[in-house]
């Protein structure tokens, strides 16, 4: 698959740069194997579960065995003291079929890459059990690879969590979803591209008028080119780096600006909140559906 500059320039419109080549050919396709091989793993640990609680704004597909499903987003304090209420109550007035005679709870946390399902259950043992990390947490998609053995989050009720990895569709339908979900963090960026997405950033900041990021650079204004912006970035936090140039005399080493640094930075910003917060989805709620992808 190619995702064509003609798909691109119908997503953004003027403002982006028709000539940008995207390096990940693979975005809208991006079903690793442990992907496919933990959503099978997940689809048969579903008769071992009381209910899932989904850790995204997304919900699985029905006729997959779900019989109880809690969505949760914000971990804030108050929402994770909530959690362990919400799956007890749940649980409770629910059938529950063969596993009616198990005195604990077994929850399945699932959801797309990097969504926080780790840190989710980590919160819960601190706060219930006053223990530790239990699941290994990180800034980038594919952390847990393969569904885990029980962890205890809870003694009163005895409530077990399985962790999950995060599981995309097999298709992402459109060239802009799954940009978005590459800012998010939810594709490695190198699939994409650091400079597309730092591209793709900054056309969506200007067109919704989100400007915090001229101040967080110390800019004099808006940019409309990202080639100056990266290169602003750089020159400015001093991410350079040598380049040989062949002359009359011989080579030369150059300095010139790190555009991949300077992209790293800006996107590291952007997911972090250091440049305010920003809705990616705007466009959707002003009913302007996300153009296909190519094949």
């Amino acid at each position: 698959m190619r995702l064509s500059a003609r798909a691109l320039s119908g997503v953004t419109g003027a403002a982006w740069r028709a000539g940008v080549a995207l390096r990940g050919q693979d975005v809208a396709r991006w079903f690793p194997g442990h992907m496919a091989k933990g959503l099978k793993k997940m689809q048969s640990s579903l008769t071992r579960v009381d209910c899932v609680i989904e850790k995204i704004v997304q919900q699985l597909e029905e006729g997959e065995g779900l019989r109880n499903v809690i969505f949760t987003n914000c971990m804030t304090d108050e929402n994770v003291r909530q959690v362990i209420p919400a799956v007890s109550q749940l649980i409770g007035s629910s059938h529950r079929y063969h596993r009616g005679e198990n005195v604990d709870y077994c929850v399945m946390v699932a959801g797309i890459p990097n969504v926080g399902k780790s840190s989710l259950i980590n919160s819960l043992r601190r706060q219930h059990l006053r223990k530790g990390k239990a699941t290994r947490v990180g800034g980038e998609p594919g952390i847990t690879r393969a569904v885990t053995s029980r962890i205890q989050v809870s003694e009163r009720p005895l409530v077990f969590l399985l962790d999950t990895p995060g599981v995309l569709a097999p298709r992402i339908e459109s060239v802009e979803t799954g940009l978005k979900l590459a800012l998010c963090g939810a594709l490695l960026d190198h699939l994409v591209g650091e400079e597309t997405l730092a591209d793709y950033l900054l056309h969506t900041l200007n067109e919704h008028r989100l400007l915090g990021y001229v101040q967080h650079y110390g800019l004099g204004g808006t940019c409309q080119d990202t080639g100056h912006l990266l290169k602003s970035v750089a020159v400015r936090l001093g991410k350079t780096r040598k380049v040989k140039a062949l002359t009359g005399t011989g080579d030369v080493n150059v300095v010139q600006p790190n555009y991949a640094a300077a992209a790293r930075d800006f996107l590291q910003a952007f997911r972090s909140g250091q440049l305010g917060p920003v809705m990616l989805d705007r466009d959707l709620l002003r009913g302007h559906p996300p153009a296909e992808t190519e094949a």
